[in-house]
């Protein structure tokens, strides 16, 4: 397995051990997330979730309050701010887990951070006015994410001459710019974006060449977890994909991936024993 530089990173009050492998459990408030849309946007059934996704095995919670599925439209500040921060603070108070939130908006990050959030995730890589400043200000770890443009466009004719040098390109220069503000790579996570702005065969590309990621020395995050590239290949429903998400996760781990995020967090732990098992055979 591929030696990551920090292994370990601090999340608020917790501290996450990088050297083996994590689950984040996806919990979206949202009323039009592509796999759960309006399911969990009630409290009561978020929150319910939520514990039923640390009591799995998950070690991050990842909230959402804006939809990136393709084609979504963009929610104010506040709508966002009002979906999380009541879940945030209380799934904080209630279980001893990391609590990520799923946002690129700077007064979602930096109240969040108030609230008790111990880990930001940004689709759209901290490109958005005031969120390189917001992230620093918090001191939380972030994960910068691969997209090109927005959510609603990101889908029109994707193209790439060489996807994982691109890829890894601009997340390079992502890492560069959180430098410029104090945002240090000991804080910093990479998702290579499956999904976004790419079509089935530049994510299956992508993910074969994983490995490339990894001279970025930082932790990989990987999300295909009920995805299109999964329901193209096996021509079946969100649904219906969870065989094709668990082949992935296995194949993620094996290309050096640290956090695996699902929305099946039980069947992926199955997954992750047994992975480890392997991994920690014949060890003394």
């Amino acid at each position: 397995m591929h030696a990551i530089a920090y292994p370990r990173l601090r999340c608020g009050k917790h501290q996450l051990d990088l050297t083996h492998a994590h689950i984040m459990g996806i919990l979206n408030v949202t009323p039009d997330s592509f796999s759960d849309g309006g399911r969990y946007s009630l409290l009561e059934r978020a929150l319910l979730r939520a514990h039923e996704m640390v009591d799995a095995g998950a070690s991050i919670i990842d909230i959402g309050g804006e939809s990136t599925r393709p084609g979504a439209e963009r929610v104010s500040a506040q709508q966002e701010l009002d979906r999380v921060a009541p879940l945030i603070e209380l799934l904080t108070a209630e279980r001893d887990v990391i609590v990520s939130v799923d946002t690129s908006t700077p007064v979602v990050i930096r109240e969040s951070a108030r609230l008790g959030a111990g880990l930001i995730n940004d689709v759209r890589a901290l490109q958005r006015d005031g969120a390189l400043d917001a992230v620093a200000a918090t001191r939380l770890p972030v994960c910068l994410m691969h997209m090109r443009g927005e959510p609603q466009t990101m889908q029109d004719a994707p193209h790439y001459h060489d996807i994982a040098a691109e890829v890894s390109a601009f997340l390079q220069e992502r890492i560069a710019a959180c430098a410029q503000v104090g945002i240090t790579a000991e804080r910093i996570l990479l998702d290579p974006g499956f999904g976004f702005a790419k079509n089935t065969q530049h994510n299956y590309e992508l993910f074969k060449r994983l490995p490339e990621l990894l001279t970025l020395q930082r932790p990989l995050l990987v999300g295909v977890s009920r995805k299109s590239m999964v329901g193209n290949i096996l021509q079946q429903p969100v649904g219906q994909r969870l065989s094709g998400s668990l082949a992935l996760a296995v194949m993620a781990l094996e290309r050096g991936a640290k956090i695996l995020r699902v929305h099946d967090v039980a069947e992926t732990m199955d997954v992750l024993k047994i992975f480890n098992a392997v991994q920690d055979a014949g060890k003394e």
